[in-house]
């Protein structure tokens, strides 16, 4: 198991937890939009998230495991350095859920729920601009881009529309499994490079 050394401990466990972090918010966004869909592919769109939930999960908890053969030497200055990341991380996981509570408050007080999916959504893809300059992941660009996308076009689509004789909360389905699919590729795409590095 000598190959598992070459990246620090730390960094395994990070994107473990990127994975599982990604995988949970993924699987939220899911059953916004199989609530939207009220019933529609049901039960199948239920059986298909908690697969790839299940799956993606699998994979941070192998990530986990792996970290335990990572030898943890750091010197002082490793040390503190992944400590002001992990601090400024804080930071921005801080402000995105205080920018998230005052979006929710606002859309209760002004009567305008119906928009605060897509505001969450844009808030959550602005997030990760910051989070790809402080991990050098330039792939969280790409996850920032496509949330904020999702979530302005989902501003433009009716709330509520007819899908033969039932009725969809359509802003509410494309919203909530168009997030589910980026975290859950972004969940994908960490997974993969780390057991890529951790075979070098």
């Amino acid at each position: 198991m000598g190959y598992l050394v070459k990246l620090p401990k730390a960094a395994v466990v990070g994107a473990a937890n990127g994975v599982m972090f990604m995988t949970f918010f993924g699987a939220i966004w899911s059953a916004i939009g199989i609530i939207g869909s009220n019933k529609v592919g049901a039960p199948w769109l239920l059986v298909l998230s908690g697969i790839v939930t299940l799956t993606l999960l699998i994979g941070a908890i192998s990530l986990f495991r792996k970290a335990r053969n990572v030898k943890n030497v750091t010197t002082p200055k490793e040390r503190e350095k992944r400590n002001k990341m992990n601090r400024k991380f804080g930071m921005i996981f801080g402000l995105e859920g205080l920018a998230i509570m005052i979006a929710s408050v606002l859309c209760n007080v002004f009567d305008r729920f119906e928009v605060f999916f897509p505001i969450m959504a844009i808030i959550v893809g602005i997030h990760f601009f910051p989070l790809a300059r402080l991990f050098r992941e330039n792939f969280y660009y790409g996850t920032g881009i496509v949330l904020s996308i999702l979530g302005i076009i989902s501003l433009f689509i009716p709330l509520n529309t007819t899908f033969g004789d039932v009725s969809l909360i359509a802003r509410y389905t494309f919203i909530g499994f168009g997030s589910a699919l980026t975290l859950w590729v972004t969940s994908l795409k960490i997974w993969i490079t780390m057991f890529k590095q951790l075979k070098r």
